[in-house]
């Protein structure tokens, strides 16, 4: 089987629950990886990621973004994932803002960075094939998990990826979890401990989403080696294709 490279994106400002249920489903994913495979997790504690300006600096320059902050490493660690995770608090029924802020200049670099490979008028992004899984967490029960959740989907399809959850009845569209109104940064895990059945439930699906991601990956990389003949001449498939090179040696 290839070997994989997956990174989890803790989204949170400090480190917190969101960043302990992360770990769990790094965890359950490194039981199913393939020797040799790598396994990260990124913080954004401490982190400055600023807006995107929509000034075209990427696209006339191959990527590159004219903020100088944090954003070009994590953007490459993106790149060079095969699986990502994102572990997200949820502040305001939504993504964090230092999360979008990525998220925004991400598409527009990723453009930037492959279009001069594609024909000329091609307005696309080239395939990617990642495989990723979304973990929201808040304080409060219903108070923005799956919208969340969602807006990572949309994410995952826009920069041409494959979305993946865990397993049911735990996990629908994604991993959630909520905290009963408690604010201690170890709340999660408290409740673990007291044997609290919606902090066992939102911990079960975390770990069901790590190995489901790992899995799925495999299949879809395996999958994509076998097909490489069908897909040679188009160029929306160059750069995934180089990528498994890598990989395989051929």
């Amino acid at each position: 089987m290839l070997q994989l490279n997956v990174l989890g994106i803790a989204g949170s400002p400090r480190k917190g629950n969101s960043e302990y249920l992360l770990e769990r489903a790094i965890d359950a994913a490194k039981s199913l990886l393939p020797p040799g495979s790598v396994c990260e997790i990124y913080s954004f504690k401490g982190k400055k990621f600023n807006p995107c300006l929509g000034c075209n600096h990427c696209v006339r320059n191959s990527g590159a973004c004219i903020h100088d902050d944090d954003f070009e490493d994590l953007r490459n660690k993106w790149m060079d994932a095969d699986v990502i995770l994102y572990s997200l608090p949820v502040y305001h029924m939504g993504i964090p803002g230092q999360v979008k802020c990525f998220i925004d200049r991400l598409g527009n670099s990723a453009f930037g960075s492959h279009h001069v490979t594609l024909p000329d008028g091609t307005e696309t992004l080239v395939k990617q094939f990642k495989i990723i899984g979304t973990i929201a967490q808040g304080i409060h029960i219903f108070s923005g998990q799956e919208h969340t959740i969602t807006d990572i989907i949309n994410h995952t399809l826009l920069m041409q990826s494959i979305p993946v959850t865990g397993d049911m009845w735990e996990a629908y569209i994604g991993a959630a979890g909520w905290t009963k109104n408690r604010i201690e940064r170890d709340a999660l895990q408290q409740l673990v401990r007291e044997g609290d059945f919606a902090a066992f439930a939102a911990v079960r699906s975390a770990e069901s989403l790590g190995r489901r991601a790992v899995e799925t990956a495999g299949i879809v990389l395996n999958g994509l080696v076998s097909c490489k003949d069908r897909h040679t001449g188009d160029p929306l498939y160059r750069y995934i294709y180089e990528r498994l090179a890598d990989k395989t040696g051929t």
